[in-house]
């Protein structure tokens, strides 16, 4: 009787896992005129349920694949878990999830914040609702997560960065070395608006929950994120803000962002 109840659960666990669903698909984006590669992560939907959202967003060179097996390898067992819908747009190598003024068919930031979210609400038994709509991403992602997020205020109720590029200003060579340039043309000649920093305005007036986070070792991120941080402070924006032993590397934000994910599933409850 024991076995028979044994296998019983068994099938009953396989048959929930099965029905959990990555789905790669292609996007069509009418401001870039091309389709972009996006996994949709989903846990066991049930009929007349919907579901809080977070869209996840890549660092540089980094791609959609990479994140459900080496960056945050358990993200479908916490689909589940949280019983949320995960996004993972393809960013491109080096889009810095910018509406380029160079580049025509590198418009991430409105695909993203609006004809992403349009098409995952059309598409998927998601709530409608801010308080249930979140972005994150770390590195170039976290740049991304938090510009898009604050432009998008009405969109996303979360917004978190780990170990975000929030200073485009203060990474020296790295500019050019993370093809900066490319999208968003010379540091000399950098538009104000694409920097972090012309957010913090808008943040204090965009109800809005913030994470931030940087590891204690991450020599070129973490003097931009202490100094994000310490702006923010003085403007009385709240936030959540730690530091924790890490490097840029996949160890740190692995681990990080799984923290992150676990607020996020708070903030929504």
């Amino acid at each position: 009787m024991k076995k028979l109840i044994s296998i019983v659960m068994m099938m009953a666990v396989a048959a929930q896992l099965s029905a959990q669903k990555i789905t790669h698909q292609e996007i069509f984006s009418p401001k870039m005129n091309k389709k972009i590669k996006t996994i949709v992560i989903t846990p066991n939907l049930q009929s007349k349920m919907t579901y809080p959202s977070v869209y996840i967003l890549h660092g540089f060179s980094g791609s959609p694949d990479r994140i459900i097996k080496q960056d945050i390898p358990d993200l479908v067992k916490k689909a589940q878990e949280y019983q949320t819908i995960y996004i993972i747009p393809d960013g491109n190598y080096s889009s810095w999830y910018a509406d380029s003024p160079i580049v025509k068919d590198s418009q991430y930031q409105t695909f993203i914040g609006k004809e992403l979210v349009d098409f995952i609400d059309k598409n998927y038994p998601v709530k409608p609702e801010k308080k249930y709509r979140g972005i994150l991403g770390w590195s170039m992602g976290g740049y991304g997560a938090t510009n898009i997020g604050v432009t998008y205020n009405k969109t996303f109720g979360i917004v978190g960065s780990s170990c975000g590029a929030l200073d485009l200003t203060s990474i020296g060579e790295g500019y050019n070395k993370y093809m900066v340039n490319k999208v968003l043309g010379p540091l000399e000649r950098l538009n104000s608006a694409f920097l972090t920093d012309s957010k913090i305005k808008l943040m204090a007036e965009a109800d809005q929950r913030y994470i931030f986070d940087c590891g204690t070792e991450d020599v070129q991120m973490i003097g931009m994120n202490r100094s994000f941080h310490k702006k923010l402070t003085e403007q009385k924006i709240q936030h959540l803000y730690t530091e924790s032993l890490g490097g840029h590397d996949t160890q740190y934000w692995s681990r990080s962002l799984s923290e992150q994910l676990t607020l996020f599933d708070k903030f929504f409850k």
